[in-house]
């Protein structure tokens, strides 16, 4: 019996794709299937809506309820560019969001570490969704627990590498603190787009947006992969990264930055790195317009999802000149 609608908490199963309204029905991330079995699931998606550590516009919150719904024409359709079905290559579940106590913040930074902790402990891979980017600092204690200290690829306006004592709940302090702990190999990390000074630079390689504009993809591409290497890559995605006509709901924008365009290709092109997780962060959806920032954060989430489809043997099927 064919069935239609609410896959999301209706089906049974991981792999299925059913048919639904897309203006309707429950709107998990590529309307895939609400579940913490995650047995023989490849990739977990799941939210962390906080937004207590920024400095500016608040909002982010609600980011990972607006990546999902921006998200349901990707899974409508064969995943563009690489022309695969993602559901039939790909175990992908929402496990839905990380429960967070904001009225105990002393909490926050361990609870998101336990949490990203015993997701991975089941050999997944861990998909986030933010949340303002301090985040990004106990996803990344956790995922070198099981890694080693991994190779950072920072998406962003700001450095975030601002002085920090350890204690701060801050969205610019973080990875400086990564690097001071040995979470994070600078040596091998780079941060693409930024519009900000900080006269030092911890080790990072910084392509600025006006550098990227100047030498192109190829060049951003070529020094992201010669940095990592095959040392296992993990992407943080702040939305501010894009210029504000390509991402206006985010809580610092910064004029100058990367077209959605530039940051596709770049994300495309780093399938034969050894992808190991991914947040993006700063979706504000408050001062977002026509959905335009969560379009951007779902898009280059599904193309990190298709990267590892095709890993796991997925064929492109690519049609006209891409």
């Amino acid at each position: 019996m064919t069935k239609f609608g609410d896959q999301a908490f209706r089906s049974d199963q991981n792999n299925q794709m059913w048919k639904e309204m897309t203006y309707a029905g429950a709107q998990s991330f590529l309307r895939r299937r609400y579940t913490r079995n995650l047995e023989s699931v490849d990739v977990a998606v799941s939210g962390i809506p906080y937004d207590g550590a920024v400095t500016f516009r608040p909002g982010c919150r609600f980011g990972p309820q607006s990546i999902r719904t921006a998200s349901v024409q990707l899974a409508e359709l064969s995943s563009f560019p690489f022309g695969i079905e993602l559901h039939e290559n790909l175990n992908v579940v929402d496990w839905g969001d990380c429960y967070l106590d904001p009225h105990n913040p002393e909490t926050i930074s361990d609870t998101i570490f336990q949490h990203a902790k015993n997701i991975l402990s089941s050999k997944v891979k861990l998909l986030t969704f933010g949340g303002d980017h301090f985040v990004s600092y106990p996803l990344i204690k956790a995922h070198a627990e099981f890694h080693g200290p991994i190779a950072l690829l920072q998406f962003d306006a700001h450095c975030d590498t601002w002085p920090d004592d350890g204690k701060r709940l801050d969205h610019g302090t973080m990875f400086s603190r990564g690097v001071s702990e040995g979470i994070i190999d600078a040596s091998s990390s780079t941060q693409v787009g930024l519009r900000t000074v900080n006269y030092d630079d911890y080790g990072f390689e910084i392509l600025t947006a006006p550098w990227i504009h100047r030498n192109g993809l190829d060049a951003t591409i070529k020094t992201i992969k010669d940095r990592a290497g095959e040392k296992p890559l993990y992407i943080s995605f702040d939305v501010d990264g894009l210029d504000p006509a390509f991402a206006p709901g985010t809580g610092t924008p910064v004029p100058g930055g990367l077209a959605s365009w530039q940051a596709f290709e770049l994300i495309r092109c780093l399938g034969d790195m050894n992808l190991i997780g991914m947040d993006i962060v700063e979706v504000s959806p408050p001062y977002d317009n026509s959905e335009i920032t969560a379009l951007a954060a779902a898009t280059v989430a599904h193309d990190w999802l298709c990267l590892l489809a095709i890993k796991n043997g997925a064929q492109k099927t690519e049609i006209g000149k891409v």
